[in-house]
């Protein structure tokens, strides 16, 4: 597949601010089933931003204005090539060892109820049939809402409520995983949905489980299902705050207001 991806974020305040640096990780890299055709990240239309990778083998571009400002737009287009790999990730950056994947971090701590959600999807001829089942278990615990979680919120937190988004089924996915002793990561990327006329108020994010003979394969807990052509990986890490496709901070007392655009079309012979 052929898939265009167009995301521009608009921060603007109720009163200027004097300096604002921000760290974006919103680009792929290559690996075995994804080739980047072209791909820009600018700000508020100036050239493209600089970049450099970070220890998880991330593409980080930076971006800082140091004068006042009351609007910060930041835009990112780009073309990749896909091939479905029935979620099997090969021929990617690996900076760290599959072990490192096995740290828990704040937002997936594996509480007693993540620890027993586990426990009850632990049985399987193999690992990636217990993974799969796991998979399916999260979701039908989590049911899919806006509005309802944020970013702060934790694994445990998500699944006590019953309710969250594709950011809280990785996070339960991961906990639950890393509790069997199977190293697993946060992935932030884009999805093709193929409502080429739908914009979205935010970009997507599964998880990924270490398998011993396959190496890292995707598990989409929000849709059921294993990533395959029509996913777009850009950020990998511990979980969320680690993966997080824009972080950054500001100085100056004000309110902000965020507005989110993300589009992905497909080419016509891919519809």
């Amino acid at each position: 597949m052929q898939l265009q991806v167009k995301h521009q974020t608009t921060y603007r305040y109720d009163a200027p601010v004097s300096y604002t640096i921000q760290s974006l990780r919103l680009s792929p890299r290559p690996h075995h089933g994804l080739s980047v055709l072209s791909w820009r990240v600018q700000a508020d239309g100036r050239r493209e931003l600089p970049f450099f990778t970070d220890g998880f083998g991330n593409i980080v571009h930076s971006h800082s204005i140091n004068r006042t400002h009351d609007c910060v737009t930041l835009l990112v287009e780009g073309e990749v090539e896909t091939t479905d790999t029935a979620g099997i990730l090969r021929g990617g950056a690996e900076p760290l060892p599959p072990a490192f994947y096995l740290r828990s971090t704040p937002l997936t701590v594996a509480d007693a109820a993540i620890e027993a959600l586990a426990a009850e999807n632990g049985h399987g001829k193999s690992t990636i049939e217990r993974l799969h089942r796991l998979m399916i278990a999260v979701r039908e615990r989590l049911d899919y809402r806006l509005g309802a979680t944020d970013v702060a919120t934790t694994a445990a937190e998500a699944l006590v409520r019953g309710v969250g988004v594709c950011q809280d089924h990785s996070h339960i996915f991961i906990a639950a995983a890393r509790h069997h002793g199977i190293p697993a990561r946060y992935v932030g990327g884009y999805l093709w949905t193929g409502v080429e006329t739908q914009e979205y108020s935010a970009s997507h994010a599964w998880a990924e489980a270490y398998v011993q003979d396959l190496g890292w394969v995707g598990f989409d807990a929000a849709n059921c299902i294993c990533p395959t052509a029509a996913y777009i990986r850009t950020s990998i890490g511990l979980d969320y705050s680690s993966a997080m496709p824009v972080r950054g901070i500001r100085r100056g007392e004000s309110a902000e207001d965020l507005t989110v655009r993300v589009s992905v079309t497909a080419g016509a012979g891919d519809q």
